[in-house]
C-alpha cells in the first residue's frame, strides 16, 4: 500500500519516457488491487492515456478493484485522494491463481464479497452464509460463482453511474469511508484493505442501528458472517477522534458535508448525511448496541 503514491509514480513515469513509451503502448496490472490502481493510473495519466489490462491476482481485486475502472494513488492525509476514471481493455480473471494467497490476503478479499450482498444482493448475502466452509477452503467450482456474481454486480452498477455523478455508484463505498479512514491513521499496510472494510461496514451497520435506520438482526447477521470468515469487527486503535478527522477528508465530502452509505436491510442502502459527532464516535467505540 506504501507504493501506491506520486513518488512511485513518478519513477514509473520517468522509466516509461526512457524506454520509450507511445501512444500505441499497453500497460498490463498484473497483481493485487495496489497494482491494479497503481498500473491503472500510470496508463491514465502518461501521454494523457494509454490502453491497459487489469490481471488480478487476489481475491479483492478480481471481486471490486480491478473492476469499474477507477484508478488512483493515495496520499498521506487520505487513500486514494488523486485518481482517475480509466476503464481496462479487459479483466482476466482465473480463480485458481487464490491457491497462491496466504489465508490472511484471501480472507480479506471476502471482505469486498459480503459488501455486495448487504448492499445490493440479499440471497447472495444467505448463499455466502450457507456456503462459509466452502469459501474458507477454496472450493472453485463456488468460488467461480462468487466472483462472477460480484464483477456481474459491479459492472451493472458501475454502467448506471459510471463517474459517480447521480450517486448510484456510490453504494460501492459501503464500509470504505471508515475503513480507508482507519487505513490512513493507522498507516498504510498496517491494515489490509479489505480488513479496513470489514471493520468499515461494522462501524456503517452499527450507526444505522443507533440511527433507526437498520434492524439490529440484520447487524447482527453482518458481524456473525464477517467473524465466520475470519475477519475483524472492530479497529485495532484507540484513535477515535483521528479516524473521524480523516474521515472528513473523505472524497464524498460535498460542499463540506460527509455522506455516509447506511444499510436499511440486507440488499438496501442509503446515501446519508453524517450525524453529529457523538453519534459518529459510537459507531466507532460501541462494541454491540444491541442490548
Amino acid at each position: 500500500e506504501q507504493t501506491k503514491s506520486i513518488e512511485h509514480c513518478q519513477s514509473i513515469w520517468k522509466q516509461l519516457a526512457e524506454l520509450p513509451a507511445d501512444r500505441s503502448t499497453l500497460v498490463i496490472a498484473l497483481g493485487g488491487g495496489v497494482i491494479g490502481d497503481l498500473a491503472g493510473f500510470i496508463a491514465a495519466t502518461y501521454a494523457r492515456g494509454l490502453r491497459f489490462i487489469q490481471i488480478p491476482t487476489t481475491l479483492l481485486a478480481q471481486v471490486d478493484s480491478s473492476v469499474g475502472g477507477k484508478v488512483g494513488v493515495n496520499l498521506p492525509q487520505a487513500k486514494n485522494m488523486v485518481g482517475a476514471f480509466w476503464q481496462p481493455e479487459m479483466v482476466f480473471i482465473d480463480p485458481q491463481v487464490l491457491g497462491t494467497l496466504d489465508s490472511r490476503n484471501y480472507r480479506a478479499g471476502l471482505a469486498e464479497v459480503v459488501k455486495y450482498g448487504v448492499i445490493y444482493d440479499p440471497v447472495f448475502f444467505q448463499f455466502l452464509e450457507n456456503s462459509t466452509p466452502a469459501l474458507m477452503n477454496l472450493d472453485q467450482r463456488v468460488l467461480t460463482e462468487v466472483i462472477a456474481n460480484c464483477c456481474r454486480i459491479k459492472a451493472k452498477i458501475v454502467a448506471e453511474d459510471e463517474k459517480e455523478v447521480s450517486g448510484r455508484r456510490a453504494i460501492l463505498n459501503y464500509g470504505h469511508t471508515w475503513g480507508h479512514a482507519i487505513e490512513t491513521v493507522c498507516g498504510y499496510g498496517t491494515l489490509l484493505h479489505g480488513e479496513a472494510v470489514s471493520i468499515g461496514m461494522t462501524c456503517a451497520a452499527r450507526l444505522a442501528v443507533l440511527m433507526g435506520m437498520l434492524a439490529p438482526s440484520v447487524f447482527e447477521r453482518q458481524t456473525k458472517l464477517l467473524k465466520t470468515l475470519g475477519l475483524p469487527t472492530e479497529c485495532p486503535l484507540d484513535s477515535d477522534d483521528a479516524i473521524l478527522s480523516a474521515m472528513k477528508r473523505d472524497k464524498k465530502v460535498d460542499s463540506g458535508v460527509l455522506k455516509l452509505i447506511l444499510p436499511t436491510a440486507l440488499g438496501s442502502v442509503q446515501l446519508v448525511p453524517a450525524p453529529d459527532h457523538p453519534l459518529m464516535l459510537q459507531s466507532l467505540v460501541e462494541i454491540n448496541p444491541v442490548s
